[in-house]
């Protein structure tokens, strides 16, 4: 299997409350039913008390920012419709010789301002719905950040934590065959995401190259050796940390000193964590899919990363308390960073939430009823599409670099994310300081000024 923690994140326990909005919005796609039976897209992942939609939420928030904007219809139905969705079927025989059907989507939403940029996914609850917003997402978060991308999203429906090195690559390379034609340097360029990594990158790109010869800059998040960017797989951490601490200075939170809990210790989770106590930040829990673990006088993150690498998890860290991932997110902290998977933060335990910042470094963590009894007990949320945008930043970078044949070196690349970040930083809070709006509608609506002005000068 490739060298990455696998599932290392909270399993997916939400509230059927995701679901406030009672139809989905005019324009908005209609998800079809996943190939070869099983759960239909539309329906989502399972929350505590039903199916969750993530497309019709994502939806609902570009619709927010677009009646707050009085978007032209015309723009609204360009832009709230992705431009391509493709459905695939890959056949891999097992390491047991079974023949198994496995089924991949790539959804490209919007490339009026460069060719579609987004990760691929390997997890058992992926499918069409999800995709699609987690497609749409990503144009607004390159928007959101100005670098020249549109957005899209991949991801294969399996567990691959069942699965050897073998049959993986074997299913990386079928989908990779599928999705050749969809696929280009100027055109769709693939990262990794849940469950993904550099190794995965490398089979895509040994893939395709196959048939389009060397092409480095067709994948992002590779290894150093094949073109990889150095800073790549700290990037969204790094990131996550730099909005941190400019929240913090803002809103007027100390950030030195400040009760942090992390929620997800995956690449995400882990690296905010360490640039985070670097800030003087004092992490006092973090958990991963096994259970969490607490120190309410403060985490030794290195340590803590060690034993994650050793064990496979945070789970029996010495000197610690034990504590589940649902109490970790009611604890009596400064700041909460949930940074597994969405919906974490719901109708049902919203008003129990302790903490005065909640930054995103997930997708979707915060659904919308959450999002509203938030901001009702004046909790400050930033937006997902703002403070994990540090990975496609630098994986832009890395698609520079490839396209130029040239390498930058680290403190190059972190000074100019570092930039993207804060110009990204200013832009959100001077929209929302202006116009009242919560930040994650003033973040959205950022993305679709640029998005939609780039639309008219287009048609």
């Amino acid at each position: 299997m490739p060298n990455a923690p696998v599932i290392a994140s909270p399993s997916r326990k939400r509230s059927s409350s995701t679901s406030a909005v009672a139809n989905p919005p005019s324009g908005a796609s209609s998800a079809a039913g996943k190939p070869g039976g099983g759960t239909p897209s539309g329906d989502g992942a399972q929350g505590r008390h039903g199916p969750i939609d993530f497309n019709r939420i994502t939806d609902t928030q570009f619709l927010a920012a677009a009646e707050h904007m009085k978007l032209e219809e015309d723009i609204r139905q360009l832009l709230i419709t992705p431009y391509r969705e493709l459905i695939v079927q890959i056949p891999v025989r097992m390491g047991d010789g079974r023949l198994r059907m496995f089924h991949g989507y790539r959804v490209q939403h919007n490339g009026v301002r460069g060719p579609y940029k987004g990760g691929l996914r390997f997890h058992p609850e992926v499918d069409l719905s999800e995709v699609r917003s987690l497609a749409a997402l990503m144009t607004w978060k390159t928007a959101l950040v100005d670098i020249p991308f549109g957005g899209a999203k991949g991801g294969i429906t399996c567990d691959p934590t069942n699965m050897s090195r073998s049959e993986l690559q074997a299913l990386t390379r079928g989908f990779t065959q599928k999705i050749d034609m969809c696929l280009g340097v100027y055109r769709d360029i693939p990262a990794p995401d849940v469950n993904t990594n550099a190794q995965v990158m490398a089979w895509i790109m040994d893939e395709y190259g196959k048939k389009h010869g060397y092409t480095p800059a067709i994948v992002t998040g590779k290894p150093l050796s094949l073109g990889g960017s150095l800073g790549r797989e700290e990037a969204t951490g790094r990131g996550t940390s730099i909005i941190t601490r400019e929240a913090c200075r803002t809103l007027g939170i100390p950030l030195k000193g400040a009760r942090v809990a992390v929620q997800g210790f995956g690449n995400v989770g882990s690296f905010a964590a360490k640039f985070i106590s670097e800030l003087g930040g004092r992490i006092v829990a973090v958990s991963d899919v096994r259970g969490g673990v607490r120190n309410d006088g403060g985490l030794d993150i290195p340590a803590l990363i060690q034993h994650r690498n050793k064990t496979g998890s945070v789970v029996d860290f010495p000197g610690t308390q034990a504590v589940s991932n649902d109490d970790l997110i009611t604890l009596p902290v400064d700041i909460l960073v949930p940074a597994a998977l969405g919906g974490v933060i719901d109708g049902d335990n919203a008003d129990e939430v302790k903490a005065k910042l909640v930054i995103e470094a997930a997708n979707s963590p915060v659904t919308p009823c959450a999002d509203e009894i938030l901001r009702e007990r004046d909790i400050a949320v930033v937006p997902d599409i703002l403070v994990n945008a540090g990975g496609v930043t630098v994986s832009y970078f890395e698609w520079v670099q490839n396209l130029q044949q040239f390498h930058w070196s680290l403190e190059e690349v972190n000074a100019k994310l570092e930039a993207r970040m804060l110009a990204a930083w200013n832009a959100v809070y001077a929209e929302y300081d202006a116009s009242g709006l919560p930040m994650r509608v003033a973040a959205y609506v950022v993305a679709l000024r640029r998005v939609a002005e780039a639309t008219r000068q287009r048609f």
